[in-house]
């Protein structure tokens, strides 16, 4: 939120969100889901159900479709049956609640939805692709006037999405005014253990949606590529990361930072306010670092919950140009002592919007496996994407770590947060 420091409403005197939403957020473009499919697109195609900015209203746009919509949002049915899609989530994910916008849809939201969730595997997902190509353009908006035809929509249906596990089932929504806008809905207990790649959103029976948010936690499969010698990003959402905690997030959350891809702009990082204990003259040490009381913290659950060696990390400090912390630490704990936090790298100067890379001359020895990482940034300000390539070893030693490097696949993670 660039310039906006004096706009900002404090969390205390924001509604309260549910519990759920402290989770990993897996549905949304910026989490790299997708839509596969979708029954109808006429006034707004399904994608920008997925579009990670706020939804905004512009009283006076029209398509050739009718009325410009911020969200997904369907024809009028004058035929049997109901409208649908189905979301590819970023990563397989044991689901725990969703997020619901009808944002300015007043007089034409969706008046019930439903949600399951399963597994298209390649092969399916190939040929959905292949005849039923999504068409988007430039600007995402290709698909707007169009609708799938009876015959496109009755091969979908023999995947049998229809029969994928209901976690949510038929519920009511409401209209896209402030005050009703967001709705929440808690995935019912017997459910959250499933671990599912794809959703299939239900409109009973048509109608618009602002923005659809899924949270839960992504479940990390480790495979026999990720050795001593392939380090993978263990801090990443996609990888099963997470944040737990924090103790300042005024612009921007924390789990911003795990998220894939470069990020857009400050908003989409995580950034504090200023510490009111700042010194009313700054000094800094033999080594430049800033001399002052105070610091912001960041904690995470890495995806290897049993715990890895670290051989890297990496820190990107993009778009924040005034506003960069001086400098970071790193510390981590094991599974069993996680209140433990051990020293994994010393204060490092930081600088404006650039990358930060810290290899194993930077980290202190490792003695025991980790699971948990804390940033502590020192005093304030904001990061945009934060890296830490591990491996999982047989063995409980970190001997090797020395010699480990990053795999061609996972060098594609990170070195665009360099651009």
């Amino acid at each position: 939120m660039q310039g906006s420091e004096n706009t900002h409403v404090p969390p205390s005197a924001e509604k309260q969100n549910p519990a759920f939403t402290e989770l990993s957020e897996v549905a949304s473009i910026g989490s790299n889901g997708w839509i596969v499919f979708a029954t109808d697109d006429w006034f707004a195609p399904a994608e920008w159900m997925l579009k990670d900015s706020e939804p905004v209203f512009r009283p006076d746009e029209y398509t050739p479709f009718g009325k410009w919509m911020d969200g997904w949002e369907t024809r009028r049915k004058r035929m049997p049956g109901h409208d649908w899609c189905i979301v590819e989530l970023g990563a397989p994910t044991q689901i725990a609640g969703f997020m619901i916008d009808t944002a300015f849809f007043t007089g034409n939201y969706v008046p019930r939805i439903s949600i399951q969730g399963g597994t298209l595997d390649e092969t399916i997902k190939h040929m959905l692709q292949t005849s039923i190509p999504r068409q988007l353009g430039c600007n995402g908006d290709a698909n707007i006037g169009s609708g799938r035809s009876a015959e496109e929509v009755g091969m979908v249906d023999l995947i049998g999405t229809e029969h994928w596990d209901v976690l949510l089932p038929r519920s009511e929504l409401k209209p896209g005014y402030e005050q009703t806008r967001r709705q929440y809905f808690i995935v019912p207990k017997g459910k959250q253990s499933l671990v599912v790649n794809h959703l299939r959103v239900n409109m009973f029976p048509d109608g618009g949606i602002a923005r659809l948010r899924v949270y839960g936690t992504v479940s990390l499969k480790v495979h026999d590529g990720v050795s001593v010698k392939n380090p993978i990003d263990m801090i990443a959402m996609l990888n099963g990361g997470c944040c737990t905690g924090f103790s300042n997030a005024h612009y921007g959350h924390p789990r911003n930072l795990i998220k894939p891809n470069t990020g857009v702009n400050m908003g989409d990082g995580w950034e504090t306010a200023r510490r009111l204990d700042r010194p009313p003259v700054l000094r800094v040490d033999d080594a430049g670092i800033l001399q002052v009381p105070g610091s912001e913290w960041a904690t995470f659950q890495l995806g290897a919950s049993d715990g890895c060696w670290i051989v890297r990390i990496c820190i990107d400090t993009k778009h924040f140009k005034g506003n960069y912390p001086d400098n970071v630490k790193v510390e981590y704990a094991s599974k069993a002592k996680r209140e433990r936090w051990i020293p994994l790298m010393e204060r490092k100067k930081l600088g404006p919007n650039r990358m930060h890379e810290f290899g194993m001359a930077d980290l202190l020895p490792q003695q025991h496996l980790a699971s948990f990482v804390r940033i502590t940034i020192a005093p304030d300000g904001g990061l945009s994407r934060v890296r830490i390539f591990g491996t999982v070893a047989k063995d409980k030693t970190p001997e090797g770590n020395e010699n480990a490097t990053i795999s061609e696949a996972d060098q594609n993670l990170w070195e665009p947060l360099a651009q």
